[in-house]
């Protein structure tokens, strides 16, 4: 299959460019369909020159509209993350009131499972 060790070496250059281009290629798609402001019919424009003239149009994609192309990245990079720890807040009952803190930590004394002091401390804890 190889001839030569050149021969590897540029079968695996080649094929590292293929996967670097693949990557930019999803990376300009999901960033197309990503991008509300951008009507359907320029979306359909810029799959048909990427599928007809690829290499040209990411290049061309990747000047023009670059800048957007990371904001909006990081705009749904930060609407994960918050969703991510509204998540987590509401599994872990760190977003309860005050109110139900204590009232929970009132349960638990009453049912002798935290001492007086505990429940002094959940409740100073709940109330800062």
């Amino acid at each position: 299959m190889f001839g030569n060790f050149w021969d590897v070496v540029w079968w695996f250059l080649w094929a590292f460019f293929f996967i670097a281009y693949l990557f930019v290629l999803f990376a300009i798609i999901s960033d197309l369909f990503r991008d509300h402001k951008l009507n359907g019919w320029l979306k359909a424009v810029w799959i048909l020159f990427l599928i007809f003239v690829p290499f040209l149009t990411a290049l061309v994609y990747l000047i023009a509209r670059g800048k957007g192309m990371g904001e909006r990245s990081q705009a749904e990079a930060q609407r994960f993350q918050a969703a991510q720890a509204d998540y987590i807040k509401s599994v872990a009952g760190g977003g309860a009131s005050p109110a139900d803190e204590i009232a929970k930590a009132k349960s638990l004394l009453d049912a002798g499972t935290i001492s007086q002091a505990e429940y002094e401390a959940i409740k100073a804890k709940a109330l800062a």
